[in-house]
């Protein structure tokens, strides 16, 4: 899940949310539509809390056996639920998926892994971070808006235990992810299409100012990537490969020209 500014789900207003989402959607296509994909929304919400759809939630639970911890969507309280629709949905990203997008981002860039920061926006239940650390980056950090995903997060960190864990530096943050000051370092930033895309923008505008001030290898996997073209747009970033599924950028060598001239 993405963010808004705030730093606890419980501090977050669910009025000033479907407002904001409400206002987006009005601004961009009229009040009519507004309207009417709120009350959409809302009916969807109140399917998705059906004791059928609940059970479905439940997901990978083999993960979740395997490992002895809570990352599936399942149990999340109805208020993080409700704010999800407005933000973005708690969804964990399958294990063989997972491994299969690093493998082709390995394969298509040969980076090494120490020399690289993972992060996740949007980190939810911290999933991607264990998954992660199955590989031997410098340090791994998630940011999750929500205090209840957050605190779960962190629990299954402290208790993962896995005969392939090569990252022990692992960190859940508790934060506005669109507003996350990115680190002057290498950096593998993983996105499960965490924000609407005004937060989307937001995040990229910050990494290109970032890139900018101190210009580094960065690259971009985007799963589920439904607003691909935001990135697409970026000067920054250089599409490098994908599927249907997601999308491999990489930051160019010059992140302030539109890549007309760019040698990279």
């Amino acid at each position: 899940m993405g963010g808004i500014p705030s730093s606890s789900s419980s501090r977050i207003s669910l009025a000033r949310s479907a407002w904001r989402w409400w206002k987006e959607i009005a601004t961009r296509e009229g009040r009519f539509a507004g309207t009417s994909q709120l009350v959409s929304a809302l009916v969807e919400f109140v399917r998705d809390s059906t004791p059928e759809r609940q059970r479905r939630r439940f997901g990978d639970a083999e993960y979740d056996w395997e490992h002895r911890v809570n990352t599936t969507s399942a149990a999340v309280s109805w208020r993080d639920r409700l704010l999800g629709v407005f933000h973005s949905p708690y969804q964990p990203t399958e294990s063989a998926l997972f491994h299969e997008m690093i493998g082709a981002l390995s394969q298509k860039a040969g980076f090494n892994f120490p020399d690289f920061t993972f992060i996740d926006l949007g980190s939810g239940k911290g999933r991607t971070l264990l998954m992660a650390s199955d590989y031997p980056f410098r340090r791994i950090v998630g940011v999750e808006l929500l205090l209840a995903l957050n605190l779960i997060a962190q629990e299954n960190l402290s208790k993962y235990q896995s005969d392939s864990q090569k990252c022990f530096a692992i960190e859940s943050i508790c934060a506005d992810a669109t507003e996350f000051p990115f680190p002057a370092e290498p950096t593998l930033l993983f996105l499960f299409n965490p924000f609407p895309e005004s937060g989307l923008r937001r995040v990229i505008a910050h990494l290109e100012q970032s890139l900018r001030d101190s210009p580094r290898k960065t690259y971009v996997l985007y799963h589920n990537p439904l607003l691909e073209r935001v990135l697409g747009e970026s000067g920054a970033l250089e599409r490098i490969g994908g599927t249907h599924q997601y999308s491999m950028y990489v930051s160019r060598r010059k992140p302030w020209t539109n890549g007309a001239n760019d040698d990279h």
